[in-house]
């Protein structure tokens, strides 16, 4: 058994989420992969396995429950937060994983390929890139968790959304002045609690 598994199975009850272990264990194998991988590229800040196991893999989690279905962009992917994480755990959901950082994105096709997550693709371009638009294609969800500003995010974002489709914005503390900006979208605001994750986060729904 994984030395993590004890903590990331707690943290998926407390989510709420119920994940068979062959899941739990392919979330730990993507991981190890990152923690592997993080040493000779710089995927992300954080270089701790347990720290990483909060603030990347249950705090993507966090935020499944209240997704809106359907084929899903996850802008600015980073290392696979949340989109990849959201492969591995809905199979049958299309899940699109976009950066503009070629190794970012190489470390994602390895996996994907290794672990045969069919559902997930990488894409290396930026968001501003409207050549991409014909290519991806619309869809229901965009997400991401790395966009700076919401307003930048649902405007470079918004070609890509599908009519009736959802912004799903994964946040710290809720942007009050940035929703003000945006009042021509329904807005849902979600307070999410991240097991042993002692901050702030929302999910922020634009439709």
């Amino acid at each position: 058994m994984h030395s993590l598994f004890r903590d990331l199975q707690a943290g998926v009850q407390a989510l709420k989420l119920d994940l068979p272990e062959a899941t739990l264990n392919r979330l730990l194998q993507y991981q190890d992969q990152l923690v592997l991988w993080n040493k000779a590229f710089n995927l992300t800040a954080i270089r701790d396995p347990k720290e990483m196991l909060v603030k990347h893999l249950l705090d993507s989690l966090s935020i499944i429950p209240h997704l809106p279905k359907g084929r899903l962009l996850d802008i600015g992917t980073g290392g696979g937060m949340p989109g990849f994480i959201i492969a591995l755990v809905e199979p049958e959901r299309e899940c699109i994983l976009l950066d503009s950082n070629g190794k970012k994105i190489r470390f994602l096709r390895q996996i994907s390929a290794d672990m045969k997550v069919a559902n997930a693709k990488p894409v290396q371009t930026r968001v501003e890139d409207t050549a991409i638009f014909e290519q991806l294609g619309q869809f229901d969800v965009v997400t991401s968790r790395a966009f700076a500003a919401l307003n930048d995010f649902v405007t470079l974002g918004q070609p890509f959304l599908a009519k009736n489709g959802y912004f799903a914005a994964m946040k710290g503390v809720v942007p009050e002045q940035e929703l003000e900006t945006l009042q021509q979208y329904k807005q849902e605001i979600i307070a999410l609690q991240v097991p042993n994750l002692n901050e702030q986060r929302h999910l922020i729904l634009l439709s």
